[in-house]
């Protein structure tokens, strides 16, 4: 699925009560009573006007879940079951590129695909910031800016390091367009994001040769060519398994400011994003103008003015959320790092320096070293993730049984969107998400809407789509990361 598909929600909206607060607990008790009697899934109950928590309420704490999980400071992968977990997804996945395999030359035609399937002319009406659709020049244009008659017969493969957090496009432009003239949030040519130090390989330039088509490890797309520096495959490659190294495990941190190397400084990291680290040079050294003292001495790639790649050192302060290595992949831990991301606003394909749903799942587990593909269809059908038991919807209860049993990191799937579960409570899971949208039933039945637009914690049984139909009854899959060796 592409990620211009990836969490396409559902309007939501705050419901206003007029029950009475301490008689709705008793109310919803009776009500559940009342459904499981009737043979009704719990999945299915609506919310009677608290879809979310209150502000302030417990639930909004990963110390709450970590509390409830058992075992939750138990090591579930340890590291060398972690590398046989990404070392399975890059063999049996189709949605990861394996760049270490990729050949040093490719057939153009190819290449030529992978761009028409990414790049194809869109089939629906577009409009850009002023409302106004995309005219058939403008489209021409973008067709023209591929510039696949200049596809040779063989390509041979450049490689480069990205510097700095780039978008990753549909077209080579930076235009933005929406489906609608009254939401501009979803940019439809965003894809994706990558991030300092990822590796790339170089396929293809566009007609002005501002943008690159590029592979990564899980994406190909369109690439500013100013975000990445050309290296050799061997530099390029090597970067990621420099010893030893640290872990961004902060949503997002920055590296010291520095005049002195511009391009380093306040450079965006987020959360898993990989530095390796260099000798410490002794506080009587400066580094950029600053000395080291407090700081971490990382080395990050930087793009020379003839676009050439030069490794170069930068100071991360040592009050940043960082770990040496990947932290240890524990229901603590995992509880920890998706709550560092709660009421950040929802960026469609990376957008707005922010992340989508499937990028949120994704981001959570690389603060462990752990690989999953980048978009929801691909997250939901990977062999190198464990398929739990899903029954039909029209089994209500067996539904709501398998839902119950869902663990703490446990993934939901329903189309277009994931969840990760932070536990159980009131007989149903409660899920962390990243969610542009959804509704639910407020006190007197009425079906509300409102967009949330952001990372939230929500029971649920208490979502809705805007047609009324229960997520818990949308539910397409259930995939846990294996708890051993694959």
């Amino acid at each position: 699925m592409p990620a211009v598909q990836a969490c396409a929600g559902y309007p939501w909206s705050m419901a206003s009560t007029t029950v009475c607060p301490r008689l709705l607990p008793r109310l919803r008790r009776r009500l559940r009573a009342w459904i499981l009697a009737a043979g009704c899934a719990l999945a299915s109950l609506p919310a009677l006007g608290q879809a979310l928590p209150a502000p302030g309420a417990p639930e909004l704490s990963p110390a709450h879940w970590i509390a409830a999980a058992p075992d939750a400071q138990a090591l579930l992968l340890d590291p060398a079951q972690v590398q046989a977990h990404n070392a399975r997804l890059r063999r049996d996945d189709a949605s990861i590129i394996d760049l270490d395999a990729l050949p040093e030359r490719l057939p153009g035609s190819r290449v030529r695909g992978w761009i028409q399937a990414l790049s194809a002319p869109p089939r629906r009406t577009l409009h850009d910031q002023h409302g106004q659709p995309l005219a058939a020049a403008v489209l021409d244009g973008l067709q023209a800016a591929l510039a696949l008659d200049a596809l040779p017969a063989t390509v041979r493969p450049r490689w480069g390091l990205v510097v700095r957090r780039s978008a990753l496009r549909t077209f080579p432009t930076a235009l933005r367009v929406f489906s609608t003239t009254d939401d501009q949030d979803l940019d439809r040519f965003q894809e994706s994001a990558l991030f300092p130090g990822d590796a790339v390989a170089l396929l293809h330039a566009s007609a002005d040769g501002q943008w690159l088509f590029v592979a990564s490890e899980r994406y190909r797309a369109w690439l500013r060519a100013a975000d990445v520096a050309e290296g050799s495959r061997a530099e390029v490659l090597g970067y990621a398994r420099r010893e030893p190294a640290l872990v961004v495990t902060g949503a997002q941190v920055r590296t010291a400011h520095t005049p002195e190397a511009a391009e380093l400084s306040s450079l965006l990291l987020d959360m898993g994003v990989r530095l390796p680290l260099l000798p410490h040079p002794g506080a009587q050294a400066a580094v950029n103008g600053q000395s080291p003292l407090a700081a971490h001495l990382v080395q990050l790639p930087r793009r020379l003015e003839d676009g050439r790649l030069q490794l170069a050192p930068a100071l991360l302060p040592l009050a940043a959320d960082v770990h040496r290595g990947p932290l240890p992949l524990s229901r603590a831990n995992l509880l920890t790092q998706a709550f560092k991301f709660l009421g950040e606003r929802y960026g469609w394909g990376h957008d707005y320096q922010a992340r989508d749903c499937s990028g949120f799942v994704s981001e959570v587990y690389r603060s462990f070293g752990l690989l999953l593909p980048r978009n929801t269809g691909d997250q939901a059908a990977s062999p190198a993730l464990q398929a739990l038991p899903l029954p039909p919807p029209g089994q209500a209860g067996a539904r709501a049984r398998a839902l119950a049993a869902l663990e703490v990191g446990d993934l939901v799937f329903m189309p277009g969107h994931v969840m990760l579960v932070v536990g159980q409570q009131d007989g149903g899971p409660w899920v962390i998400h990243d969610i542009h949208g959804g509704s639910w039933r407020a006190a007197d039945g009425r079906l509300q809407r409102q967009r949330l637009n952001g990372v939230v914690v929500t029971p649920l049984a208490a979502l809705l789509a805007e047609d009324g139909t229960p997520y818990a009854d949308l539910v397409t899959a259930l995939r846990r990361v294996p708890r051993s060796a694959p």
